[in-house]
C-alpha cells in the first residue's frame, strides 16, 4: 500500500509561553496533533501522521503545517505555516529538514520546524532525478549562493516587508541527508537575487560554438548567448522580470470592421447526373445571393463554363461563416421550382484558407439532403476564388485544357479530407445558462408587477444554433434570467464537414423582433482531431461565457453588433451549459430517418457535479497608477470597477443567482449575492470571518498631467479591489493553456529577436535561434511532466481527456522537432529554420485555445458619473495563480500596464487610437483557500490598510489600499534622436510632428520640426525628480515603461495623433558607475503603431538615473544647449549621439511626370528640392512642365555627414515645388526614401574575376539553341572554367542547322551539374517514320508532320503555354518533394525511426504518387493513338508567356533610372495603405549614388570619364524622343462581368498621351474570356507620353460604356533599361514564316551597338561558326533559308546566340528580354486591391530616328474551320424491351435513335421508328448530317447564337465536341420513353467494337484505361458502342448496343461530295431489310391479322375449324336425326 508519513518532531523560537498545536495538511486531509502543552520557546510533538494514499504521489503537491496557539474559549490564534512541495520526497522517498515559517503577512518568522518525511511508493521504486535538474550554481557575489530556480514554487517568496538587506543565510533550508549537496534541494527555495540578475544584458554575446554545446542545461542565471535577448524592436525590452508583465502594444480590436470581398465562381460542368434525360441548371448560392446558370437540355452531363462574382462587404468573421451552395436543379423553369437533383455545401473560410485562396478545377460532389442514404448524385466541376483586399490570386495559366481530369483524383475537397465522406449526426445539446441580462425596461417590468402582482424576470430567452446553413432552435423558457432547456438540436452532415464554426446564439423572444443576447462560436478544428490517434468532435458538457455589450438595457443598443459576435465584447452576458457530439451514421441500416432537416429533441438533465466542483475563487488587483486619462473626461470624480461574470458588476449585474445557495456548501455563510455585490457599509464579517467584496476603487478627481491628459493622484496610496466568485473550478484547462502559451510567448519573443539580429546584421543570429530552440525544447518536455495531473479530477469531458492526450502527443513531436532541427540550424540555413519554428508558433497558439470555458474574463471599466467610458479586457487565464511557476498566468502576480480602449464600434478608426487611460495594475486570481500569496508580487516597501469595519478575524482580510512607505527619486533622460516613415497626417502629405513622452505621471514634449515626415528633433529630454514607489532594487529590475506618443501639430485645433510606441529605460542606481557596458545606452529603433498598423519608428534611447543622498551634482554632467538658434533646447550628447563621417550624395535629376493639379491650377515651373540630414541641393528648374517635363542639368551632389552604422542613416527627402508668379512656392508633393543602403556605391572589387558567377549562370542556361550535335558536355563547360579563368569559354550552340528534328531537353535549374540532351539525327527520324508507316499496315497513311504553312502565331503561342505549365507544374513538384524530404527527415529524428521503415513510409508515398502518375502518363498516351504511334512532333519555336508583368520580372526595370511617387494628403487609414493610391501625385524620375569620401582614383581615371556626371556615366541623354509604340493584345482572362446577365461585353482601349484608340465596333458579345489578338500602333514622344494605358471596357447598347479594368505600363523606364525592353529577342532568327524577326536591327546590329555601349572588345566573327564577344566564344549555324528555299551565309545566327546568352558576358552582362506574352492584372479605380481580370499582351517600341520596322505580325484570333460530321446508324441490337404487346402480352420495343452534337440539341435528329422489335434488334441504314465549326488548336467546337429572344447579337460559345445518341422507344399516345444514351468526346473516344458480341459496359466503364481514338486524326470510323442508363441503385446498366459509322470531311469536300439526310438522295442508303413484324397495327389491320392471327395461332385455328365441322356436322346430326328416325320406321 501507498503511503505518506509524516513525523512532526519539534517547533522551536516560539515567542512567549503557551499551549501550541500543529495541524498538517495533505491532499486536502488534515490531521491535529495534540496540544502542546505550556512550553516556552520550543515545542516537542513527536508524533507520526500517516496518509494512505491511492495515487502516486506527484512532484507537485504540496505539504502544508500550520502552528496555532491554542486557547479553550477563543478560536485558535495564527503563529505561522509552512509549506512544501513534495518532489524531493516523490523522487527520494525520505527527507528530513528544518525550516521557518511565515505569518500571515507572508513574513519569514524566526520560528521554525522540524520533520521527516517518507514517503512508501506500491512497487517500493522511487523517483530518480530527471535531467534538467542539475545546475552550473552561478558564483554570487557575495560569496552566497543564490538559486535561478527552474521555476518551482515553494510556499515562501519574499516577503512584502523584507528589507532589502535582508541576508539570504536563514532562508536555505538545511538538509540533513548524507551524499547530496545542499543545491539537490534546489526545488525548494525559489529566491531571486536581485543583483545578480542584471548581469543578463551585459554578458558579451561572443562564446565559441564548442563552449555553448558543452552547456547542454541553461538557467536563467548562467546565460549563453543562445538565450541573451539581443535586440528590443518591440520596445519593452525582452529583458522579462518577475514583477512586470509586457504591455500590448497594438490596441485596435482587429475584428469586427467591415472589409470588401469578391468571390468569383466559375460553374464549368456537370457529370454523372443522377436521373433520365434532365434539362440541368446549376444553382450558386452563398448567402442569400443566388444566381443560376442556363438550363441545358436533356443530357446527363452538361456543360456550362460560366462564371458567376458575388461582391460582399462584411467583417471577416462574418464572411468566413457565408455558406458557398452548389445545387444542380432538373427542368426549372419560370413556372415551376424544378426538382433537385443533389447539393454540395463549403463556407467561404475553408476556401480563403486554401493556397493561393481558391480551389481551381476541382470537382463537388453533389448529395441529396433529403436522402441521406442514396450515395453521390453527379459531379459538378467548378472554380471558386475567395479574393480580400490586397490578396492576389494567381491563376493557374489558362490554356487550352484538355478535359480528360480525373474526377476523383481532382474533388472539390481541402487537403486532408477523404473522398468519401460519411453522414453524420451533429448533437447540440443545450442544458441552461446563467446570468441573463435583463432585455425589458424597468418600466414595463413595474406595469406588469401592477397588474399580475408579482415581480418577473425580464427576459425570454432560447437559444439558436447554426451549422452550415441550417439553424434550429430551442424553444423559449418564458421569463427567465436563469432559464433550463434540456434540449438538443440535431444536425444531419456529411463528415468531415467542410464548414468550420457552430454558431451558437441565446436570444430573447419578442413579439416584435427577436435580439441575440450573446454569441459563442465552436471551431470544430479546436474539439476534434484528424490525426491517426485523433478523436470526433465532442465538447462538454462545459460551460461558455458570453461577451456582448454592456448589460444596461436600452432600446437602442449601439453595441447590438456586439452580441451578435462581432468584434470584442465588452460586457459579460451570460454562460451556457452546452455539449457537442457527433456520431457517424451507418446508411445502410433500415430504421435511419433519411432527411437531414434540423431536429430539436429533449434531453435528460445532468447533474451539477458534472461541469466540475464549485469553488471560491478570490481576485485581487491593486491600482498602482491612472495616467494619461482622456482630458473629454474633465474634472468630473473617476473611479474603477473591475468585475468577473457578473460578480463586482454594481450598476447593471442584476440577475442574482438562485443557485447562488446551492454554490455555498455547508459551512459557508449565505449571504446574499446582491450583498456581494455592493459595497455595503455594515459589519458583515458574520460567523465564518468571510469578507465582502469590494470591486471599485472610490471617487477621485483627476488632475491635470498636461493639455491633452489627467491623472489620478495615486502617489503613496494605492486603492486595491477584491471579489469572491464561485465557478466550477476547470483550473487545469487554463493551465495547460498557460503553459503553452507560455512556451508560444517565450518562443515569439526568440523569434523576433531572431529577426532582429538578421535585420540589423549583427554575428551570429544561428546561435539565438539555436537557443530559442533549445528553450522549446526543453519547455515542451516539461508540459508533458507538468501536464499529466490531476487526471481524475470532477467535471473532466472526454474533450479535456482527449485534448490533453492529443496536447501532449504534439508537444512531444514538437519538442523532438525542434532539438531536431536545433542540430541542423546553420549560418546559410537560419531563414529556413526561422520559417519552421514559425509554423510551430502558430501551431502553440492554435494548441492553447482553450475551447472549454471555466472562468470568464475579467473586465476593467472606468467608470464616470455612473457611466460606463472605457474598458480593458483581462482574460481570466492570464491572471490564474498557481503553485507551479509555469501554470500561472503571465499576468497573475505582476504589475501590468493595461491601455483602457472605448467600447465596440467607438473603438474603430482614429478614436480607437487616442489611450482612454493608462492603468499600471496588479491582478491576482485564484482559489480562495490558495489566497495567502496574492500580495507576493507586488512592488515591495508597502503596509496593508484594512476596511474600518472589519472585525478580529482568523483569516486575513484584502486590504482596501496600500500605502507606500519607501520611495525613490529618479531622473529620466529621454534622448530623443529622430523619427522615420511617420504616417502623414497633412493635407500637404507631410505632418509637423513632435512627440510627447510620458513616463509614471509626468510628461513633456520635444520641439515641432515642420513638414517632414522624418523628423530629426535631437533633443534631450530631461524629467526631473520623478518619485517612484518601492524598493529600489526592484525598480532597478522592473521601471515602469516610457509611452511615446508622437502628434502632428495642427495650427487650429487639436494635435492629431500619429501613432506610439513603448520603452522600457536603462536603470542606473546612485550606488552604480555610469560608464560601459550599460551607459551610455545605445539608440535603439522602436517600431511606432496606429491601432494595428504601423506608422513609422523612433530612434531613441532612455535612462533613468537614481538622485542619491548628493542631489543631482552626482549625475553624470549635461552639456548645455549647443544650438544658439534653437533656444534652451538640449542635444542628445555625444556618447549617445551616433558617429558621423563624411559622404557625397550625388543626384541624377531625369524628370517629372504625371503631375496632377494642385488648387485647380497645373504645375508649370516644378523643382526638385533633395534634403538629407539637414543638407540638400536643387534641381534645375523646369521651365516649361507641358513642353518638356526633363530637367536640363542631370547631374548635382551635396556632401554630408551621416552616421557610420548604415542602419542609423537618415532618410533622404525628396520635394516636388512648383514656383508661381511673385515668387511663391507651392509644395507639390514629397517622397521619403527611407533606406539609403540601396544606393550605396562600393568600388568593384578589381580582383576577382566575374568568372565564378558566370559559371554559375551558365549551368542554368546551358540548354541552348536546338541542342547540338556535337556531343558537349556541360560539366566539362564549368569545369574548363574554373579551370582557365584566364582563357575563352566555348559555348557550343547548333552546329548544324537541322531544319527541324526531335529534342528532348531536360532543363536543370542553375545549381545542378548535368544538362542531359537527346538529339536524333536525320537519319534516325527517317527510320522512326518507317517503322510508323509499317505500323500501319497501309491504312490511311498520317500526316508526317504540321507543314510549315499550317503553323501561325497561335501555334507558337499555345506551345509556350503548354511549356509554362509544364514549368510550374516541375516547380511545384520540386517543391512539394523538398518539403516531403525535410519533413520525412525531421519525423524521422524525432522519433528515430529505423531507417528501413523511413524507405517504406517514403516508398509508399512515392508509390501512391506514381499511381497517381503513371494513370495521368496511361490517359495522356490513349490521347492520341497511343503514344508510339503519334506522328514527331514538330518543334514549334517558342516564346515567353510571363504569368505575371514584365515588370516584377525585372525589378520594375529600375536598373539605373529609378521612379519615386510623390505624395500629398492625408493617408489613409485602412489597415493595409492600399488607399495610398489616391495620395500619389506624380512621379519624379532619377536615381541617387552615395559614398564616403574620399573616392579612390581609379575610377575617376578611367578613359572617357566624364566628371559632370560622377557616377552616372554613359546614360542616354534626355532630350525628347519620338517613337512608335506597338502593343499587341492578345487576350483577356476572367474578366468581372459588367452585365446583369453575369456577361460582359469586352472591348479594348488603348490610351497613350493625347492619343487614344477605342476599338469599339470590335467588341466581343457576352464573354469574360475574349481573345482580341490585335495590334495597335500609336506614335508617341517620350518623355512627355509614356504612360500608356490598356483598358478594357464593356459595350452597352444604351447608356455609356462602363470600365471593367485597366493597366497601366511605363514605358519610358522600358526604353531606356539595360534590359533592352524595346523588341524581345526571339530563339531564333528567320526571315519568313510565323517566326519572322521583328526588330528593324538586325542581331548582329543589335550586338554590335551593346558592344560599343558596354565597351567589350568584339563581336569577332570567325570561321566555322565561331563568334568572340569578350573572351567567349559562342557557336552556332551559319546559314539561313529564305522564302524561295535558298540557303545562303549569315552571321546573324550566331550573333543572335550572343545576345540570347547575354548575362553571361562579364560586367556589362544581363539578360535580355526575350520574346513573350505578359500577363498584367486589370484594376478598377472604384475596387482598389481587388483584381479584376488579366489580360495578355506584349508591347514593342521602335525609335523614330532608326530604319522603320516591317508590319506587325498577325496574332488575329483562329477562324474555326467549317466541318460536317456524318453519322450513320446502321443497326440497333440488344435494346431492351419495353412495351407489353395488347393482345399477346409479349415484349417488344418501337426503337428509335435520337442524336445530336453538344451544344446544338436545338438540332437533333432522329432515325424512323423500328417497331415492334422482339429482340431488341433494330435496323435503320439512316444518317444524320451536323455541319459545325470547329478550332483545331483549342479542340472547341464554336456555336454562335443568340442568347434569347430579346439578345441584341449572338454570343459565340465555345464547347468539346461531343456527340450525344441515344436510343427511344416511341410511343404513340404518351411521351417516348428513354432508354439509353452514350456521349462521345470526338477528340478522345473508344474504338468501337467489331460486332455486337465484343461490345460491353466496359468500354464506358473502363474508358480511361481503354486506347481512344480522334475523329480528327481518324476521320472515318465503325463500329459498335453501348447504351447505358442508370437503374434504381445508381448502377449503370447496359441498355442496347448501336453500330454506327462516324464520317467526317471538311466543309469542301463535303461541297464536293454532298450526301441526303436519312436515306434520301444524293447518295441514298439502301432501305434496311426489317423482319415483316416491323409494321403498325392500326395502320394495316390486314397485316397485323395476318400476322398476329396467321402465324402464331394457325395450328389452333386449323384444329378449331375442324372441331367446329365436327359440332356442326353432330349438331345437323342430332337436329335431323328424328325426323330421318321416323321416316325411315314410317317408311314413308
Amino acid at each position: 500500500m501507498m503511503a505518506l508519513m509524516v513525523h512532526l518532531r519539534t517547533v522551536a523560537h516560539l515567542r512567549g509561553k503557551g499551549d501550541r498545536i500543529a495541524k498538517v495538511t495533505f491532499r486536502g486531509l488534515s490531521f491535529y496533533s495534540r496540544v502542546a502543552e505550556n512550553c516556552e520557546e520550543v515545542a516537542h510533538f513527536n508524533e507520526t501522521f500517516r496518509w494512505p494514499i491511492a495515487s502516486r504521489l506527484d512532484g507537485n503537491e504540496m505539504l502544508e503545517i500550520q502552528v496555532y496557539n491554542y486557547s479553550k474559549v477563543f478560536s485558535n490564534r495564527s503563529v505561522g505555516t509552512f509549506c512544501m512541495v513534495l518532489q524531493k520526497v516523490a523522487e527520494e522517498g525520505h527527507l528530513e529538514l528544518t525550516d521557518t515559517l511565515i505569518d500571515d503577512n507572508n513574513t519569514s518568522i524566526k520560528t521554525s520546524v522540524t520533520i521527516e518525511i517518507r514517503y512508501q511508493p506500491m512497487d517500493g521504486t522511487v523517483g530518480v532525478w530527471s535531467d534538467g535538474e542539475f545546475l552550473d550554481v552561478p558564483d554570487d557575489r557575495d560569496g552566497m549562493f543564490a538559486f535561478e530556480t527552474d521555476s518551482l514554487l515553494s510556499g515562501r517568496s519574499h516577503g512584502s516587508g523584507t528589507s532589502p538587506g535582508r541576508t539570504l543565510q536563514g532562508s536555505i533550508p538545511t538538509f540533513r541527508k548524507a551524499g547530496k549537496g545542499v543545491f539537490s534541494a534546489m526545488k525548494l527555495g525559489k529566491m531571486k537575487s536581485s543583483k545578480d540578475d542584471h548581469k543578463r544584458g551585459d554578458e558579451p554575446a561572443v562564446l565559441d560554438m564548442d563552449d555553448l554545446d558543452r552547456r547542454a542545461i541553461h538557467l536563467a542565471g548562467t546565460l549563453d548567448p543562445d538565450t541573451i535577448s539581443l535586440a528590443s524592436v518591440t520596445a519593452v525590452t525582452t529583458n522579462v522580470s518577475n514583477k512586470r508583465s509586457k504591455p500590448d502594444i497594438k490596441m485596435e480590436p482587429g475584428s469586427g470592421r467591415p472589409v470588401d470581398y469578391q468571390i468569383s465562381i466559375t460553374v464549368i460542368e456537370a457529370r454523372q447526373l443522377i436521373g433520365l434525360n434532365m434539362d440541368p441548371v446549376v444553382c450558386v448560392e452563398i448567402g442569400d445571393d443566388k444566381k443560376y446558370t442556363s438550363m441545358k437540355e436533356s443530357t446527363n452531363c452538361p456543360y456550362y463554363n460560366e462564371y458567376f462574382v458575388f461582391d460582399f462587404h462584411v467583417p471577416p468573421d462574418v464572411m468566413f461563416d457565408k455558406i458557398i451552395k452548389l445545387s444542380v436543379i432538373h427542368s426549372k423553369n419560370l413556372l415551376r421550382s424544378g426538382t433537385l437533383v443533389g447539393t454540395f455545401k463549403m463556407d467561404v473560410g475553408t476556401v480563403y484558407f486554401q493556397p493561393e485562396h481558391q480551389f481551381y478545377h476541382k470537382w463537388a460532389i453533389l448529395s441529396d439532403p433529403d436522402d441521406i442514404t442514396a450515395g453521390c448524385k453527379g459531379y459538378v466541376k467548378c472554380d471558386i476564388a475567395v479574393v480580400g483586399k490586397g490578396d492576389n490570386i494567381k491563376t493557374p495559366h489558362k490554356a487550352n485544357e484538355t478535359d480528360e481530369d480525373d474526377v476523383e483524383g481532382n474533388l472539390l475537397l481541402p487537403e486532408g479530407i477523404p473522398a468519401e465522406r460519411q453522414w453524420a449526426r451533429f448533437y447540440v445539446k443545450i442544458y441552461r445558462a446563467e446570468g441573463l441580462p435583463k432585455m425589458n425596461t424597468s418600466i414595463m417590468a413595474n406595469v406588469k408587477k401592477a397588474f399580475i402582482g408579482e415581480n418577473r424576470d425580464l427576459v425570454d430567452p432560447y437559444v439558436q444554433v447554426q451549422f452550415a446553413g441550417q439553424k434550429g432552435k430551442t424553444s423559449v423558457q418564458k421569463s427567465s434570467y436563469e432559464p433550463i432547456w434540456n434540449e438538443q438540436v440535431v444536425f444531419t452532415e456529411l463528415f468531415p464537414p467542410l464548414c468550420k464554426r457552430l454558431k451558437i446564439q441565446i436570444r430573447d423572444s419578442d413579439k416584435v423582433n427577436d435580439v441575440a443576447i450573446g454569441t459563442h462560436f465552436i471551431d470544430l478544428r479546436k474539439i476534434s482531431n484528424d490525426g491517426d490517434k485523433g478523436f470526433l468532435p465532442t465538447m462538454g458538457p462545459a460551460w461558455v461565457n458570453m461577451y456582448g455589450s454592456t448589460r444596461q438595457y436600452t432600446l437602442m443598443d449601439e453595441h447590438q453588433d456586439l452580441n451578435d459576435g462581432l468584434g470584442e465584447g465588452v460586457s459579460f452576458r451570460a454562460r451556457l451549459l452546452i455539449s457537442v457530439a457527433v456520431e457517424i451514421l451507418d446508411t445502410t441500416s433500415p430504421e435511419i430517418i433519411s432527411s437531414t432537416d434540423v431536429q430539436v429533441e429533449t434531453v435528460s438533465n445532468i447533474s451539477e457535479s458534472a461541469t466540475g466542483k464549485i469553488e471560491e475563487f478570490f481576485l485581487f488587483g491593486s491600482f498602482l497608477e491612472a495616467t494619461m486619462i482622456d482630458r473629454k473626461i474633465g474634472d468630473k470624480t473617476i473611479s474603477f470597477e473591475i468585475t468577473i461574470g457578473n460578480y463586482g458588476n454594481q450598476i447593471d449585474g442584476v440577475s442574482k443567482p438562485s443557485s447562488v445557495k446551492k454554490k455555498k456548501k455547508d459551512a459557508e455563510n449565505e449571504e446574499e449575492e446582491s450583498e456581494l455585490i455592493h459595497n455595503s457599509s455594515e459589519d458583515e464579517a458574520d460567523e465564518g470571518g468571510d469578507m465582502v467584496s469590494v470591486s471599485s476603487t472610490p471617487l477621485m478627481r483627476p488632475v491635470i498631467t498636461d493639455r491633452n491628459y489627467f491623472h489620478l493622484p495615486y502617489f503613496e496610496k494605492k486603492p486595491c479591489v477584491y471579489i469572491k466568485s464561485w465557478w466550477q473550478d476547470q483550473r487545469r484547462r487554463l493551465y495547460n493553456s498557460n503553459m503553452m502559451d507560455k512556451i508560444a510567448d517565450k518562443l515569439e519573443e526568440g523569434l523576433n529577436d531572431v529577426q532582429e539580429v538578421i535585420k540589423t546584421e549583427k554575428a551570429f543570429p544561428e546561435r539565438r535561434l539555436r537557443g530559442v530552440l533549445e528553450e522549446l525544447s526543453v519547455g515542451c518536455s516539461r508540459f508533458v511532466t507538468l501536464a499529466n495531473k490531476d487526471v481524475n479530477q470532477a467535471g473532466r469531458t472526454k474533450l479535456d481527456r482527449e485534448r490533453l492526450k492529443s496536447c501532449m502527443r504534439e508537444m512531444d513531436s514538437m519538442g523532438q522537432q525542434a532539438k531536431q532541427i536545433r542540430t541542423q540550424v546553420k549560418k546559410n540555413t537560419v531563414r529556413d529554420k526561422l520559417k519552421l519554428a514559425q509554423n510551430f508558433l502558430q501551431k502553440l497558439r492554435f494548441l492553447a485555445d482553450e475551447p472549454q470555458h471555466s472562468t470568464p474574463d475579467v473586465f476593467i471599466w472606468m467608470m464616470c458619473n455612473n457611466k460606463r467610458i472605457a474598458y480593458a479586457r483581462i482574460p481570466s487565464k492570464d491572471i490564474l495563480y498557481s503553485i507551479v511557476d509555469e501554470e500561472t498566468g503571465k499576468d497573475c502576480g505582476k504589475v501590468k500596464a493595461v491601455f483602457l480602449k472605448l467600447p465596440g464600434k467607438k473603438g474603430f478608426g482614429p478614436a480607437g487610437w487616442t489611450v482612454q487611460a493608462k492603468l499600471e495594475l496588479y491582478l491576482w486570481l485564484g482559489l480562495n483557500k490558495q489566497r495567502k500569496d496574492f500580495l507576493s508580487g507586488l512592488p515591495n516597501g508597502f503596509e496593508e490598510i484594512k476596511a474600518a469595519n472589519m472585525g478580529p478575524s482568523l483569516q486575513s482580510v484584502p486590504p482596501v489600499s496600500l500605502v507606500y512607505n519607501m520611495k525613490q527619486v529618479f531622473q529620466l533622460r529621454a534622448h530623443m534622436y529622430q523619427a522615420r516613415s511617420l504616417f502623414a497626417a497633412d493635407s500637404s502629405g507631410l505632418s509637423d510632428p513632435f512627440a510627447r513622452v510620458f513616463f509614471s505621471t509626468h510628461s513633456q514634449v520635444t520641439e515641432v520640426l515642420s513638414e517632414t515626415l522624418c523628423p530629426t528633433w535631437d533633443q534631450l529630454l530631461v524629467f526631473d525628480d520623478v518619485e517612484l514607489f518601492g524598493e529600489a532594487s526592484e525598480l532597478r529590475d522592473d521601471p515602469p515603461i516610457i509611452v511615446v506618443e508622437i502628434f502632428d501639430q495642427d495650427t487650429v485645433g487639436k494635435a492629431e495623433f500619429i501613432g506610439r510606441t513603448f520603452a522600457k529605460p536603462t536603470i542606473k542606481m546612485c550606488d552604480e558607475h555610469y560608464g560601459p557596458p550599460r551607459f551610455p545606452p545605445q539608440l535603439e529603433y522602436y517600431q511606432v503603431y496606429r491601432g494595428n498598423c504601423t506608422a513609422g519608428e523612433l530612434l531613441a534611447a532612455f535612462e533613468l538615473l537614481q538622485i542619491g543622498q548628493g542631489g543631482r551634482v552626482e549625475l553624470p554632467p549635461l552639456e548645455g544647449p549647443t544650438d544658439s538658434e534653437h533656444g534652451p533646447i538640449l542635444p542628445v550628447p555625444l556618447g549617445i549621439r551616433p558617429i558621423l563621417s563624411r559622404y557625397r550624395i550625388e543626384v541624377l535629376f531625369w524628370g517629372l511626370r504625371d503631375l496632377k493639379r494642385i488648387n485647380l491650377a497645373q504645375v508649370d515651373r516644378p523643382r526638385v528640392d533633395i534634403e538629407c540630414a539637414g543638407r540638400g541641393v536643387q534641381s534645375a528648374l523646369i521651365q516649361n512642365y507641358k513642353k518638356n517635363p526633363n530637367f536640363s542639368t542631370l547631374v548635382k551632389w551635396f556632401e554630408v555627414d551621416l552616421p557610420e552604422n548604415e542602419l542609423l542613416h537618415p532618410p533622404l527627402n525628396i520635394r516636388v515645388v512648383d514656383c508661381r508668379a511673385f515668387g511663391r512656392y507651392i509644395l507639390v508633393g514629397s517622397h521619403a526614401v527611407t533606406s539609403l543602403r540601396r544606393f550605396i556605391y562600393s568600388a568593384p572589387d578589381k580582383t576577382s574575376n566575374n568568372w565564378a558567377t558566370a559559371a554559375k549562370l551558365m549551368n542554368g542556361y546551358m540548354v541552348l539553341a536546338n541542342g547540338g550535335s556535337q556531343p558537349c558536355s556541360s560539366p566539362s563547360i564549368s569545369s574548363r572554367t574554373f579551370s582557365r579563368p584566364a582563357g575563352d569559354i566555348i559555348v557550343n550552340l547548333d552546329a548544324e542547322p537541322l531544319a527541324r528534328k526531335m529534342d528532348t531537353v531536360v532543363k536543370l535549374d542553375a545549381m545542378s551539374d548535368a544538362v542531359v540532351k537527346v538529339d536524333m539525327t536525320e537519319e534516325e527520324i527517317d527510320k522512326e517514320k518507317k517503322k510508323k508507316k509499317k505500323k500501319k499496315k497501309g491504312g490511311v497513311e498520317e500526316e508526317e508532320e504540321t507543314d510549315e504553312s499550317v503553323l501561325d502565331w497561335w501555334s507558337k503561342y499555345f506551345a509556350s503555354i503548354e511549356t509554362l505549365k509544364e514549368t510550374l507544374r516541375a516547380q511545384e513538384a520540386a517543391q512539394a518533394e523538398a518539403e516531403e524530404r525535410e519533413d520525412l527527415e525531421i519525423a524521422a529524428e524525432a522519433a528515430d525511426i529505423k531507417p528501413d521503415d523511413l524507405l517504406l513510409k517514403g516508398s509508399k508515398n512515392k508509390e501512391k504518387s506514381k499511381d497517381k502518375k503513371s494513370s495521368k502518363d496511361k490517359k495522356k498516351s490513349q490521347a492520341g493513338d497511343g503514344a508510339e504511334k503519334r506522328p514527331v512532333k514538330a518543334r514549334v519555336d517558342e516564346l515567353m508567356v510571363y504569368n505575371k508583368e514584365l515588370e516584377s520580372e525585372y525589378g520594375n526595370f529600375e536598373d539605373w533610372l529609378h521612379t519615386f511617387n510623390l505624395y500629398r494628403g492625408k493617408a489613409g487609414d485602412d489597415d493595409e495603405h492600399a488607399l495610398d493610391d489616391d495620395r500619389i501625385v506624380g512621379r519624379f524620375k532619377g536615381s541617387l549614388c552615395m559614398y564616403k569620401l574620399p573616392l579612390s582614383e581609379e575610377i575617376t581615371r578611367e578613359a572617357g570619364f566624364d566628371p559632370n556626371m560622377g557616377m552616372f556615366q554613359s546614360i542616354p541623354h534626355n532630350d525628347p524622343i519620338n517613337v512608335l509604340v506597338r502593343v499587341y493584345v492578345v487576350r483577356a482572362t476572367d474578366l468581372h462581368p459588367a452585365d446583369i446577365n453575369g456577361k460582359a461585353d469586352p472591348y479594348v482601349v488603348i490610351k497613350l498621351g493625347k492619343s487614344e484608340v477605342k476599338d469599339k465596333e470590335n467588341y466581343i458579345s457576352k464573354q469574360l474570356n475574349p481573345v482580341f489578338g490585335k495590334s495597335f500602333d500609336i506614335e508617341a514622344t517620350f518623355p512627355m507620353e509614356s504612360m500608356l494605358t490598356v483598358s478594357v471596357y464593356d459595350w452597352d447598347l444604351v447608356g455609356t460604356d462602363d470600365l471593367i479594368g485597366e493597366t497601366k505600363i511605363d514605358l519610358e523606364n522600358r526604353f531606356y533599361s539595360k534590359y533592352r525592353a524595346t523588341c524581345g529577342i526571339s530563339s531564333n532568327y528567320s526571315l519568313h514564316g510565323y517566326n519572322v524577326w521583328r526588330d528593324p536591327l538586325k542581331p548582329s546590329q543589335i550586338l554590335a551597338k551593346l558592344c560599343k555601349d558596354g565597351k567589350i572588345d568584339g563581336p569577332h566573327y570567325g570561321p566555322g561558326g565561331k563568334v568572340k564577344v569578350a573572351s567567349r566564344i559562342f557557336l552556332g549555324p551559319t546559314e539561313i533559308e529564305d522564302e524561295n528555299g535558298l540557303k545562303k551565309q549569315t552571321e546573324e545566327h550566331l550573333a543572335l546566340s550572343v545576345l540570347n546568352h547575354w548575362e553571361e558576358i562579364p560586367r556589362v552582362g544581363c539578360k535580355l528580354i526575350p520574346e513573350h506574352v505578359e500577363t498584367r492584372p486589370l484594376l478598377n479605380p472604384d475596387k482598389p486591391g481587388i483584381e479584376q481580370g488579366r489580360i495578355e499582351m506584349w508591347v514593342d517600341m521602335f525609335a523614330m530616328d532608326m530604319p522603320a520596322p516591317g508590319p506587325a505580325i498577325d496574332i488575329a484570333p483562329r477562324k474555326p474551320k467549317r466541318y460536317e460530321l456524318r453519322v450513320i446508324i446502321w443497326n440497333t441490337d440488344e435494346v431492351i424491351l419495353e412495351d407489353d404487346d395488347y393482345f399477346t402480352g409479349e415484349k417488344s420495343s418501337d426503337i428509335f435513335v435520337r442524336g445530336w452534337l453538344k451544344g446544338q440539341q436545338e438540332d437533333k435528329q432522329d432515325t424512323d421508328v423500328h417497331y415492334h422489335s422482339l429482340t431488341g434488334e433494330g435496323n435503320f441504314n439512316w444518317r444524320f448530317v451536323y455541319p459545325f465549326d470547329y478550332l483545331m488548336a483549342e479542340e472547341k467546337i464554336v456555336i454562335s447564337k443568340k442568347e434569347s429572344m430579346f439578345s441584341w447579337d449572338e454570343t459565340e460559345y465555345k464547347i468539346p465536341p461531343r456527340l450525344t445518341m441515344q436510343v427511344w422507344d416511341a410511343d404513340h399516345f404518351s411521351a417516348d420513353d428513354f432508354l439509353g444514351a452514350i456521349e462521345l468526346d470526338l477528340n478522345r473516344f473508344p474504338r468501337g467494337a467489331k460486332t455486337a458480341k465484343q461490345c460491353s459496359l466496359d468500354m464506358i466503364r473502363n474508358e480511361q484505361e481503354l486506347p481512344t481514338i480522334s475523329i480528327f486524326k481518324q476521320k472515318r470510323v465503325k463500329g459498335w458502342w453501348p447504351f447505358v442508363a442508370r437503374d434504381e441503385n445508381d448502377e449503370m446498366e447496359l441498355t442496347g448496343k448501336v453500330e454506327a459509322e462516324l464520317h467526317l470531311v471538311t466543309a469542301e469536300e463535303a461541297e464536293k461530295s454532298p450526301v441526303g439526310l436519312g436515306r434520301n438522295e444524293p447518295d441514298p442508303l439502301e432501305k434496311p431489310n426489317r423482319p415483316d413484324t416491323t409494321f403498325l397495327w392500326f395502320l394495316s389491320p390486314l397485316k397485323a391479322i395476318r400476322y398476329l392471327v396467321c402465324n402464331r395461332y394457325k395450328w389452333l385455328i386449323i384444329k378449331i375449324v375442324l372441331a367446329l365441322l365436327l359440332l356442326i356436322m353432330l349438331g345437323l346430326f342430332l337436329y335431323s336425326m328424328p325426323g330421318y328416325l321416323v321416316k325411315k320406321l314410317l317408311g314413308a
